[in-house]
């Protein structure tokens, strides 16, 4: 058996110290790799007008739904009442919650596309405007079965 020097000891304290400081690289590498950005551009300025706009929606009083099942995105937006809305325009966008590389913009056919959608987490990114100009946005995480 050798002896235990201080060149050994040093080559462990090196070497353990050059794992970690990899791991931590590799990890951080892929995370930037995978964010998908920012959800806005300025988050101060959105800040100032959020309240405003987040009672406006309120006002409108629309509830937003999304469903999928084979191969068939749904999307839904209904009134107080329960009553369909038909929104000035609309946009829908499906992606992965934690990156980009699976995002879509989707165009509606009578509330519905069709896409394939891989099993796990989805995030649908609904956008309307009402009739009197009230912007109105909905974000709903869709679970996709195996």
């Amino acid at each position: 058996m050798t002896e235990l020097t201080g060149r050994h000891v040093a080559t462990l304290f090196v070497g353990g110290f050059s794992i970690i400081i990899a791991v931590n690289a590799a990890l951080a590498v892929n995370a930037v790799r995978s964010f998908p950005g920012l959800e806005v551009p300025n988050s101060y300025v959105a800040s100032q007008s959020f309240q405003a706009r987040l009672e406006a929606q309120q006002a409108l009083g629309w509830t937003a739904t999304a469903g999928y099942e084979a191969g068939r995105l749904s999307v839904a937006i209904s009134d107080a009442d329960g009553r369909p809305v038909a929104p000035e325009d609309l946009s829908v966008h499906v992606g992965r919650p934690t990156e980009a590389k699976d995002d879509h913009d989707l165009a509606l056919v009578d509330g519905a596309a069709r896409i394939d959608l891989a099993p796990g987490s989805w995030r649908v990114d609904i956008a309307a405007t009402a009739p009197d100009g009230t912007a109105f946005q909905k974000a709903i995480v869709l679970t996709v079965p195996r």
